[in-house]
């Protein structure tokens, strides 16, 4: 590997999968939405998670489930034997340097950071034990798409742990990492186009007549019914569009409206902008 010596090669010691203590470094959206799926789903108990603020009073979020929030980053660290950073992308360099001395090869290290690769990860920490998690807030309710990239020391079992970990607050991918910045944009991003267009299906319905949270729940239900079909049946989302939209119908009068609009091109180029941003970030 180009820069730094990264030791890949040194023994490890397995992560004790009934014991070990979870620590986030970061403690925002995504890091809270993680936590509390995996309370929420029995996976791990509040007693085993930690945080760090600089004013802990403030993360309520966390300290109502009983996970502790210290103070200071470095005392997650010396607490516990998985590492979550989930810290803006921006900042994940500096968090770990200044980290550094405490993440030794028996920690196993996970980034929720898109567009920053393994390559420098494990340059910046000086060992190869490190995963690469791409969540999304919906770890929270345990319908996550996640997608998993394992560094040059992290052992089947830690994959596997971590898979299981995921894959308790929704689904998981493990993919070559090069796929990465396309996957974060699909799966990620994603789903901030989706609740766009679900408000923009329940702006109609309000045009129409109906009541905002009658036409925000229909179309949320559309929504979530749809991709449920998606699936479960195997079928193709055009083969299933075809099953609604009859000949001279309604249904078909508007996907014509939302053809006229671009409706297709525009969450296509959606989709490869945020790529290219994400690939941007990594550099």
């Amino acid at each position: 590997m180009a820069g730094e010596e990264v030791s890949s090669l040194a023994q490890v010691n397995p992560i004790d999968k009934e014991a070990f203590k979870l620590g986030f470094i970061g403690a925002g959206n995504l890091a809270s939405s993680v936590a509390t799926g995996l309370v929420k789903q029995g996976i791990l108990p509040a007693s085993r998670i930690f945080t760090a603020h600089r004013n802990p009073e403030s993360r309520v979020n966390f300290r109502s489930m009983g996970i502790q929030v210290f103070p200071k980053n470095h005392q997650v660290v010396e607490e516990c034997d998985v590492i979550i950073f989930a810290v803006k992308p921006q900042i994940l360099k500096e968090v770990i340097l200044d980290l550094r001395p405490l993440l030794s090869q028996n920690k196993l290290l996970l980034s929720l950071a898109v567009g920053h690769k393994l390559q420098a990860l494990q340059e910046w920490v000086g060992h190869g034990r490190f995963v690469r998690v791409v969540p999304t807030t919906a770890s929270i309710i345990g319908e996550a798409a996640t997608v998993m990239h394992l560094g040059e020391a992290a052992t089947e079992n830690d994959g596997e742990l971590i898979a299981d970990l995921f894959g308790a607050v929704g689904k998981v991918w493990k993919m070559d990492e090069k796929l990465s910045d396309a996957a974060a944009a699909v799966g990620g991003a994603g789903t901030a186009f989706v609740y766009i267009a679900i408000e923009a299906m329940a702006d109609g319905g309000v045009a129409g007549g109906l009541p905002r949270e009658i036409a925000l729940s229909l179309a949320a239900q559309a929504f979530y019914g749809a991709a449920a079909m998606v699936m479960k049946t195997g079928k193709h989302p055009g083969q299933l569009k075809d099953q609604v939209a009859s000949p001279g119908g309604t249904t078909i009068a508007g996907i014509h409206e939302l053809e006229k609009g671009a409706f297709r091109a525009s969450m296509m180029n959606a989709v490869v902008a945020t790529t290219k941003r994400s690939h941007e970030m990594g550099q």
